[in-house]
């Protein structure tokens, strides 16, 4: 049963095998085209409809065309005349890699009657790649003693392409060490490096070879490696020093780490095997080992200890150089070291320093060191010769024992010009080379109180407003002095008694430690104008120094005194007058002059004359500037008979300061003026005589000592150069003032006091004891240089 199950088994594969063959016949019996790979696109393949027996005419309706599929898109199909061509650029490696036949089944419909059609297009192959390795580059090491008709594997070469289109052939590049052995195998060739002769890594230790390999195609390509073998050593060379006896010579007291020599063995092994250490041969005397020491690496040969001539003057050394190769193979050599005799010792220099501070006025050749220098050597090499270099004012002096010298002072000090010397003494002995010492020592010149302080100027010119605050911070005099420290420290004081104001401690005051000067008081210009003084710095040292600057102080007037009434003035002091007029008098009729003072200068002391009340505007004028009443027209009889009129007075300061008066103006009739006009004249002819007779003694005074003081300004102005009466002669504002006026009234007689006067600004000639005032002549009115001049009189009004 089991039996016949099995054979039914058997038949049914036997049958399906044979529908298969069928089946397959049916579709190799089907059109089967073959195209060049990397054929170009829209290249004819062959015409499906006519070889399929199709109507070309029919195509379009039945909608001849291709199945989508996996590589549809490779191929184009024309519905007008059935001719498939290529659709895309076809890669046969890409497409069939690795297969021996590229054959691309196509399923081709139409419709009305549905038929299907397979359309085989067998890809074939086009030698198209070359031959290529694994890598650019292999390397082998085979070792020197490998027997010959060994073989090594080798990277083999690839070929894309199919069949004979793929490696066919390698090739060696000529040698005789070297040659390529193929092997095949079922899919490609398998090369192997074979070694025809021994190798010797000492004659030649690296191998270049170029395996090409070429493919079957027409004309045919190929691919090429690069072979690189190195030969492995083996220990078969001994080392071999370069000389058989090295000779050297060095001085003696070489330093400890002195190169001596330098040993140099090579071994032809590689590795191990040719790596050379040295050493001393093992019977080698002690001394050696003591004096000198050898780098087993490098082959250098150092000083170790004290060479000495006078203690050895030839050492003799065994060598040795080993490699490391098993067996250990060994070479020996012959050092000689002769030591020679030089001038091994440097000059060597002692101070004994006596002070390495001195004084600046310290004399020429004041000892400040002892040198001693000495030298180890003998002979020339012993003997010194000492200087000092650079440009210093000291000096080397010999003494009488041999190499012995004093450090003196050849020229005077000064410590404010170069406070610090560093002096270089250098001894050079007389061997062959010549050895030098340097010896550097510091020197300070100390500090003596030989500078005086100095001030930035002189003199200072002060201006100072008056009405200062008393005790408060109005200037600052500074002097520096060249000096250190207590040499240095500056006390300021005011010399006392100048000769002009006596003693000024009342009126300033110095800080001893910074210079600042305080007012001791507050300042009046109408009292004092001008004045000088000393400020004296006097230094700290022993003994001190001094020197002292003048300040001359400018008191610059402010607007601090109020107009002062002259004229009306009643018998109880007030500014009230009262004047009569007759009725009868023109317009421009003087009614009175009201005056006044004022004490400060300049725009501050000039009056100017206002109307502040009036009972009638039109009867009354007032002039400004002279502080004349007029009438302004002719009374009538129906204007009042007293008329009240205040007026104001002020100066022109920044802060202007103001008085009043009060003029009562009665009206009478002609007759009644005339009487009472008699009645007063009468009454003060005597007064008027004796004010006269003063005014004139007066008068006579302030004429002769303004004539003194235009004789003396003369005479000092002719004595002085220009360039110092520039100094002193400074810019002035002047305002046309030079006169104080003081109006007063007796009788029917008016007069007017004038004197002098400073403007702001004017400055004092020295010498002229504040009696003269300089003053450019700006600004003037007609009217105030009719009243107004250098020569001051008293006007009669």
């Amino acid at each position: 049963m089991g039996g016949r199950g099995q054979r039914h088994g058997i038949s049914c594969l036997w049958v399906a095998g044979i529908l298969s063959m069928c089946f397959v016949e049916w579709i190799l019996a089907q059109i089967r085209y073959s195209v060049p790979e990397e054929t170009q696109v829209g290249s004819p393949i062959g015409n499906v409809a006519k070889d399929l027996g199709l109507d070309i005419s029919t195509l379009t309706n039945r909608r001849f065309r291709i199945v989508s599929g996996p590589n549809h898109a490779l191929f184009q199909l024309n519905q007008n005349n059935g001719v498939l061509s290529v659709g895309k650029i076809m890669d046969r490696e890409e497409l069939c890699d690795g297969t021996k036949v590229c054959l691309i089944n196509l399923k081709i419909v139409v419709e009305s009657p549905l038929e299907i059609h397979y359309v085989g297009v067998e890809i074939t192959d086009i030698n198209d790649h070359s031959p290529t390795f694994p890598e650019n580059e292999q390397r082998l090491e085979i070792a020197e003693n490998t027997p010959p008709s060994t073989r090594f594997q080798i990277h083999a070469a690839r070929d894309p392409d199919f069949g004979t289109q793929s490696v066919k052939l390698y090739k060696m590049s000529p040698n005789e060490f070297f040659d390529i052995e193929v092997r095949d195998s079922e899919e490609d060739k398998i090369p192997f490096l074979l070694l025809k002769k021994p190798l010797d890594r000492e004659q030649r230790a690296q191998h270049h070879l170029v395996l090409a390999a070429f493919d079957g195609g027409s004309p045919s390509k190929s691919g090429a490696l690069n072979l690189t073998i190195n030969v492995l050593d083996v220990n078969d060379n001994r080392p071999v020093f370069s000389k058989d006896v090295y000779t050297v010579s060095i001085n003696e007291n070489s330093p400890i780490g002195t190169l001596v020599m330098k040993l140099n063995a090579t071994d032809l092994d590689e590795g191990l095997n040719g790596e050379v250490e040295y050493a001393f041969g093992k019977t080698q005397k002690k001394k050696v080992h003591d004096t000198f020491e050898l780098d087993s690496v490098t082959g250098e040969i150092r000083v170790k200890g004290k060479v000495d001539f006078e203690d050895t003057e030839l050492y003799r050394l065994d060598l040795q150089a080993l490699d490391k190769g098993q067996p250990t193979l060994t070479a020996e050599s012959r050092g000689v070291i002769k030591i020679i005799d030089v001038n091994d010792n440097k000059p060597e220099i002692e101070v004994t320093s006596l002070s390495n501070l001195i004084p600046e006025d310290a004399k020429p050749d004041t000892v400040i060191s002892l040198i001693s220098v000495t030298d180890k050597d003998s002979g020339l090499n012993g003997r010194v010769i000492c200087k000092i270099t650079g440009d210093v004012p000291f000096d080397l002096r010999p003494s009488i024992e041999e190499n012995m010298y004093s450090l003196v002072t050849n020229d005077r000090l000064d410590r404010e010009t170069v406070s610090h010397y560093d002096i270089t003494i250098t001894a050079t002995d007389c061997g062959e080379p010549q050895l030098s010492t340097i010896k550097t020592l510091s020197v300070q010149v100390s500090d003596v109180n030989d500078n005086a302080p100095v001030f930035s100027q002189n003199p200072f010119e002060l201006y100072l407003e008056e009405n200062n605050t008393p005790g408060a911070f109005v200037f600052s005099v500074s002097a520096s002095d060249n000096d250190l420290n207590e040499n240095a420290g500056i006390i300021y004081h005011i010399l006392r008694g100048d000769g002009l104001r006596g003693d000024l401690s009342s009126l300033l005051n110095v800080n001893s430690d910074n210079g600042q000067i305080s007012a001791l008081k507050s300042f009046d210009f109408e009292t004092l104008k001008t004045f000088q003084f000393q400020v004296v710095a006097t230094d700290s040292g022993s003994p001190p120094l001094s020197s002292n600057v003048t300040v001359n102080v400018f008191i610059m007037d402010r607007n601090d005194n109020a107009p002062v009434i002259l004229y009306p003035v009643s018998s109880n002091g007030s500014a009230e007058g009262v004047e009569e007029i007759p009725r009868n008098v023109n317009a421009g009729h003087l009614v009175t002059k009201v005056r006044a003072y004022d004490a400060d200068i300049g725009y501050n002391g000039w009056l100017l004359f206002s109307l502040q009340e009036v009972s009638d505007h039109s009867l009354f004028g007032l002039d400004r500037y002279t502080g004349q009443i007029r009438t302004l027209r002719s009374f009538t009889e129906t204007d009042e008979a007293e008329h009240k009129l205040v007026i104001l007075v002020k100066d022109n300061g920044n802060v202007s300061l103001s008085a009043t008066a009060t003029v009562t103006v009665k009206v009478v009739e002609p007759k009644e003026a005339f009487a009472a006009s008699d009645v007063k004249s009468a009454a003060k002819d005597d007064e008027d005589n004796n004010v006269t007779f003063y005014l004139m003694i007066t008068l006579g005074s302030v004429s002769v000592l303004f004539l003194i003081s235009i004789i003396v300004l003369i005479a000092m102005q002719c004595s002085k150069s220009t360039a110092y009466t520039s100094k002193y002669l400074q810019e002035t504002n002047y305002d046309g003032t030079l006169c104080h006026s003081i109006q007063y009234r007796s009788g029917d007689k008016r007069y007017m006091l004038v004197g002098p006067r400073m403007s702001i600004g004017s400055t004092i000639v020295p010498g002229s004891h504040a009696n003269t005032l300089v003053l450019p002549d700006r600004r003037r009115t007609s009217e105030e240089v009719s009243h107004r001049s250098n020569n001051c009189y008293a006007i009669k009004t």
